[in-house]
Formats: structure tokens, sequence, C-alpha cells
């Protein structure tokens, strides 16, 4: 690769905390959708899945023109397998099981942000069962 390619690429980063645990939360699906300019349509541009660590390591280089860079996280599922597995834990317990749907407040969660050409974008999301940060990361 050139260096006048390579100080054109523009790149994104993910990992998610799962805050109510202190620990990386593995296996959330995610998409990455761009766009270029305020009007135009979001076009999907890649999927990952975290892993162990709680990262995405083989999200793409943006195209370029891209302004724009939309993470979505599904969450729910996550979310749900742990709100099981605290339910079990307090049944086993003798508490009173609490009531819940799918135990996801935030079943998905969408982060826009704007980017400019050739700067790496790390967006790092703290995630727990009633809330959720986001911010940009190095």
């Amino acid at each position: 690769m050139s260096s006048e390619t390579a100080a054109h690429d523009t790149s994104v980063s993910t990992h998610i905390l799962d805050t109510s645990v202190g620990r990386p939360a593995q296996g959330i699906a995610l998409t990455l959708s761009v766009r270029s300019g305020h009007d135009a349509d979001w076009k999907a541009h890649g999927a990952s899945r975290t892993d162990a660590d709680g990262r995405c390591k083989d999200l793409p280089a943006l195209p370029a023109g891209t302004t724009h860079v939309r993470l979505d996280f599904a969450t729910e599922a996550y979310l749900a397998s742990k709100a099981e597995t605290a339910d079990q834990q307090a049944e086993e317990q003798q508490d009173a099981p609490r009531a819940r749907d799918s135990g996801a407040f935030f079943p998905e969660v969408a982060i826009t942000f704007a980017v400019t050409p050739g700067e790496h974008y790390h967006v790092p999301l703290l995630l727990n069962p009633f809330g959720y940060s986001v911010y940009r990361g190095s």
C-alpha cells in the first residue's frame, strides 16, 4: 500500500465492556454502516461479533467520501442471557424471581458519529442492563 493510500485510510474499531460485571461483553453482533453527507442513505459496510475480549478486530476501512458512520450493536440477546442467569441465581438463593421480558431495556444501541478522512476512530461501548455510554477512545 502506498503512503498516499495509507494517509487517506479511515478506520473504525470498537469494543464493549459490560460495566455490570466489569468484564468484556462477548458475542454481541454489530453492523457498521456509512454515508457520504447528512442527507445520504446509509449503506451497510461491515458486520462483526465481539470476541472473548469484547473487541471487533475485523471491521473494514471506510470507503472514500465517508462523512458519517453508524455502529448498530444488537445487545438484546446478550443482556437477556445475563438477566436469565441472574434470575436463575436468585431462584437458587430462594429470592423472589424478577419479572422481566427479554431483560434488555436497550435491545439495541445505535451510535452515529462524524469522521474525517485519514483518521482512526475507536468507539468503545460501556454497557449495563439499564444504561450505556460511549466515547471516542484512542
